[in-house]
């Protein structure tokens, strides 16, 4: 006959008080079963106890002294147990006093002790009603019986657990428990003492389980150490065999767990593109525009000329280049800075008040223009070189802020002002200076053609007459005053001059003074 589930939970009922009744030491012999609990109870807990396991207390006797001796041998203390004719006067007297025995060493001594007591622990006898048989197993393994806590010996009541173990194996081949005559093998239903799993048990599938970091062993009871768990990054796993694997960007270290990173970017540079770096990620690598580059489009371009500019930076022709707001240009000695640009004869002049006192202001005007006053509002004017004097040898066109040296036909341009005539066919004879103010040359200026011959042959006769009158003026004084020094006047700390602000007005009429 086939046992039912709910047999066997009654059966092994006991069992689930494990946490609760502990059994240290125990003895079977023909067909009883003997333990020994060391839990402090009374005497209605110890009575209590021991039914609830399947049993009762030990009737001690003379007879059974020989099995007392042998699971009380090497414990002391005050133990629970039955002796003959005292329960029913227990019982009668109202649980005054039980039956106990005092365990010293060898010697032992029944006492009666007050029944609410609590002792040291209590004895528990069981009858063994469908015992097993050896288990049989083959491939050398050796098997322990263990019932109630402690091992047994042939024959083995029902609940005892039998463990098939192989010599200097770490963990045992199989787990049985035997039930009405049979060997049940684990895992069996998790209702019964979990099904024999080492850790827990899966009530749905009747199956053993593991806590995170453990997998279960080829014996199905077991829960062993994943070894996939020292593994830093990933696990593979094949047949009964494991490897480590790592990440994208990473290769595995000698000790076949850990992993470490590659540097793409030292082992071979992947980044060829113009002006392009390689960075090392946790991921591999990317590529990246050097400093002072700019993605746009998939190409790295040049923006360090961005940080210097004076106003803005602006991309023309795939380029970066400075951008000057209205009424500046570009400096043509920096392309970074910005200087004034007018491009009128008369142009308001950039001014900047003081920021203590807002009537003065410091203005400025554009090369080759210059700053007055209409009607209270300050504007730059043109200077036209051209007028004011002779600049060019042959003719003189005037441009805003500046003038250009232009030659007769027949003549060619040289040292900016001066005119050559041509040597070699095919020139055109005309030259050109920049666009911008032609600076001062080192050559004379021309004499002006308002300014007469006899007017320079006056001036000269006149100097001359002043030095020789200067010269007699000096040698006299010399002979009055004895020596005279001019050390006084010339001290190489002092410099003066005379400044006077000239308008347009005023500058063309010193001009023709």
């Amino acid at each position: 006959m086939v046992p039912t589930i709910s047999a066997l939970i009654c059966v092994l009922f006991l069992f689930g008080l494990e946490e609760t009744v502990h059994c240290q030491r125990g003895h079977c012999a023909g067909n009883k079963c003997f333990a020994v609990f060391q839990e402090p109870k009374d005497f209605p807990g110890a009575q209590s106890s021991c039914k609830d396991t399947g049993g009762q207390l030990f009737v001690y006797s003379s007879a059974s002294e020989v099995i007392l001796n042998s699971i009380v041998d090497g414990i002391s203390g005050k133990y629970w147990l039955e002796v003959p004719g005292t329960s029913k006067r227990t019982e009668e007297a109202g649980l005054k006093n039980c039956s106990s025995i005092l365990v010293m060493g060898r010697n032992l001594e029944v006492l009666l002790e007050p029944c609410q007591k609590k002792l040291d622990g209590f004895l528990c006898q069981y009858t063994i009603e469908e015992p097993c048989g050896e288990l049989q197993t083959g491939g050398g393994a050796q098997v322990t019986y263990m019932f109630m806590g402690f091992e047994v010996n042939d024959p083995f009541p029902e609940g005892t657990i039998a463990v098939a173990e192989k010599v200097d194996s770490t963990f045992p081949d199989s787990k049985y428990v035997c039930f009405t005559r049979n060997w049940l093998k684990a895992p069996w239903n998790c209702q019964v003492m979990m099904g024999g799993c080492d850790h827990t048990c899966n009530f749905t599938t009747h199956t053993c389980i593991c806590p995170a970091g453990q997998s279960l062993h080829s014996n199905n009871i077991t829960c062993t150490k994943d070894p996939c768990t020292e593994c830093e990054h990933e696990c593979q796993k094949e047949g009964g065999t494991h490897m480590c694997k790592c990440h994208k960007g990473y290769r595995l270290a000698q000790d076949g767990r850990s992993c470490v990173d590659v540097d793409e970017c030292a082992v071979e540079n992947p980044c060829t593109g113009e002006n392009e770096e390689c960075e090392n990620t946790q991921e591999g690598f990317r590529c990246r525009c050097k400093d002072g580059f700019h993605e746009d489009q998939g190409v790295c371009v040049d923006v360090s000329i961005c940080q210097k500019c004076e106003h803005r930076c602006e991309k023309y022709n795939g380029v970066f280049q400075c951008i000057c707001l209205q009424g500046y240009r570009v400096s043509a000695k920096d392309p970074t800075k910005c200087e004034q640009h007018c491009t009128e004869r008369d142009c308001i002049a950039k001014c900047i008040s003081h920021p203590d006192n807002k009537d003065i202001r410091q203005c400025s005007c554009p090369l080759g223009y210059i700053l007055h006053m209409v009607n209270g509002t300050d504007y730059c004017t043109d200077i036209n070189e051209c007028e004011n004097e002779r600049q060019c040898e042959h003719k003189c066109l005037n441009l805003l802020g500046g003038y250009r040296c232009l030659c007769d036909p027949g003549y060619k341009l040289y040292n900016e002002y001066k005119c050559a005539q041509e040597e070699e066919e095919g020139d055109d004879g005309s030259g050109s200076t920049s666009l911008y103010p032609t600076p001062a040359s080192a050559e004379p200026a021309s004499v002006p053609s308002y300014i007469k011959t006899g007017s320079v042959l006056g001036i000269t006769v006149f100097v001359v007459l002043f030095a020789v009158l200067l010269y007699f003026l000096v040698r006299n004084m010399l002979k009055r005053c004895g020596k005279f020094q001019l050390s006084s006047f010339k001290h190489h700390d002092i410099d003066i001059f005379y400044l006077q602000q000239v308008t347009t007005e005023t500058y063309k009429r010193l001009s023709f003074d």
